[in-house]
């Protein structure tokens, strides 16, 4: 059995590549074979993955979608592909946990924040240099759009309050809270405990700097609720909010949104 383009195909001794191409992806030009480039004459061996690709063209809705299906099984794409996660700021943690999300295959993302893009943002945020003084929201449903156009991307642009947050985001499955500012991380927190009660999220504390990557820890503190970070290295002269360490906390946050949205505790 061969899988061409994560399709099941007959195997059968002495065939090629290149046999494939009209019935699967006709004006192919890039042949993959087990992860590597080849020609399309290759003999093929049995059990080969193979990957027939016409360069710069887009996948189709249900080819995604059946990559997406290969890639993390049915029971789990069936369950990613129905949920809506909120996300409250898009900056270092947020716009990294929405590309994330993105790439997982979510069904609907909804992204809040009020900001435009500055240079101070690109050493650790997903935009780019000529993004410059576009809203954040703009420029991230921009760049989302890339990485899945089949993603539905919902947009709040404006400043969030403990008040609108339950309003905002009512319909979400699980929620991401993504604030620079404590004042703004308790405000989220007191709005999801007291008007969001059963929704996951999934806040954060303490992401600065770049100390040991094992002190960015999950912890639960009620159900379904979550913090990410050490708790204690806010931002301060010396101790700058950086790639590297925002990273690895905001695919905390990614995993625990998924998590939640898998039923694992």
């Amino acid at each position: 059995m061969l899988m061409i383009n994560e399709m099941p195909v007959d195997f059968r001794q002495g065939c090629r590549l290149v046999e494939f191409t009209a019935n699967i992806m006709p004006g192919a030009d890039v042949f993959i074979v087990n992860g590597f480039p080849v020609s399309s004459d290759i003999l093929l061996q049995d059990g080969d993955n193979c990957w027939l690709i016409r360069r710069g063209e887009v996948p189709s809705h249900d080819e995604m979608e059946h990559l997406l299906y290969a890639r993390h099984t049915p029971g789990v794409q069936a369950k990613v592909k129905l949920a809506c996660v909120g996300i409250m700021g898009i900056g270092g943690l947020g716009s990294m946990v929405a590309v994330a999300m993105a790439r997982i295959g979510v069904g609907r993302l909804l992204l809040a924040d009020y900001d435009v893009v500055e240079p101070s943002n690109l050493n650790r945020q997903q935009y780019f240099v000529d993004q410059i003084g576009m809203k954040k929201t703009e420029a991230m449903k921009e760049n989302l759009s890339r990485v899945n156009p089949y993603l539905t991307i919902e947009l709040f642009d404006g400043e969030l309050t403990e008040e609108s947050i339950p309003e905002v985001f009512k319909d979400v499955d699980v929620l991401a809270e993504c604030f620079d500012g404590a004042e703004m991380k308790a405000a989220g927190l007191r709005a999801a405990l007291t008007r969001l009660k059963g929704k996951g999220y999934v806040g954060s504390s303490g992401v600065a700097g770049y100390a040991d990557n094992n002190m960015i820890r999950t912890q639960k503190i009620y159900d379904k609720v979550y913090i990410v970070g050490d708790r204690e290295s806010a931002a301060a002269p010396g101790q700058g909010l950086m790639a590297p360490r925002v990273g690895i906390a905001a695919h905390h946050q990614a995993n625990q949104l998924l998590r939640i949205l898998l039923g694992e505790s």
